[in-house]
């Protein structure tokens, strides 16, 4: 796991989510103009913020569009 470097934003840690495959730093970002989910790849040094309506998106995702998504060939091991 990489070493714990706290967001430079105004952020307040919820915890890791870790799994063999997966880990994952989330906050709670309020520097937009609403509060964001902050999503921070410990692995790969990737950050991704997630307004209310992205991640309403995601609980209405079907289960198919879903499984797309999770292909790390699709997107993640092009660069």
């Amino acid at each position: 796991m990489a070493p714990y470097r706290p967001p430079s934003d105004q952020s307040r840690e919820i915890g890791i989510v870790e799994s063999e495959f997966a880990s994952v730093r989330i906050s709670i970002n309020d520097d937009g103009n609403g509060p964001r989910l902050r999503l921070e790849d410990l692995r790969g040094d990737k950050v991704r913020y997630l307004d209310a309506l992205e991640l309403e998106t995601l609980v209405w995702l079907r289960d198919e569009h879903l499984s797309a998504l999770l292909d790390p060939s699709a997107d993640r091991w092009r660069e």
